[in-house]
């Protein structure tokens, strides 16, 4: 049988201001722009096809989209749209999508990045547990600019759940 799904190919954000947060990517997490699939200098799309293909408020119109790629084959596809419906950024107790980890190998280093690229720590990193302990092995959520909610982790020792698992995570 063909392989159908190779992998997760990216993961959408909307977000409030396209170039600031390219910014805050590139600063903190070493992202780097790929693409524009549409620019701000393009009319915007607000045509009821574009409305109901992504399920959005007649209200709303996309005025940008860029594709930014991370170390290791990542990427995160920006959006930014204009309107009057649109909700703040979810909380990790909200229904749907909630974070993105990134993976560090100094996530104190990665912490003090955001930081000074105008993200927050939502507390200090802190050990990973159960399937998941080991020595060095760290999370820590974070807050961009914007609001939404980002992971830190790291885990340069082996974890547990490779024991009792059918295959492993990404790994370095």
């Amino acid at each position: 049988m063909k392989k159908r799904v190779h992998g997760i190919d990216h993961v959408g954000l909307t977000v409030p201001d396209i170039e600031k947060a390219t910014t805050f990517f590139k600063k903190a997490l070493a992202g780097e722009v790929i693409y524009d699939t549409f620019t701000k200098s393009e009319p915007k799309r607000d045509s009821p096809e574009t409305q109901h293909r992504l399920g959005i408020s007649p209200d709303m119109a996309q005025r940008a989209i860029r594709m930014l790629g991370f170390p290791n084959g990542s990427q995160i596809e920006l959006f930014e749209y204009d309107g009057n419906e649109q909700s703040p950024p979810i909380r990790s107790s909200d229904l749907g999508w909630n974070h993105v980890a990134f993976y560090t190998d100094d996530i104190y280093a990665t912490l003090e990045a955001v930081e000074d690229s105008g993200g927050n720590r939502l507390a200090d990193p802190k050990p990973l547990s159960g399937l998941e302990a080991g020595d060095g092995n760290l999370f820590c959520y974070i807050r961009t600019p914007w609001g939404s909610t980002l992971e830190l982790i790291s885990y340069p020792t082996s974890q547990p759940y490779i024991k009792e698992a059918p295959r492993e995570k990404w790994q370095v």
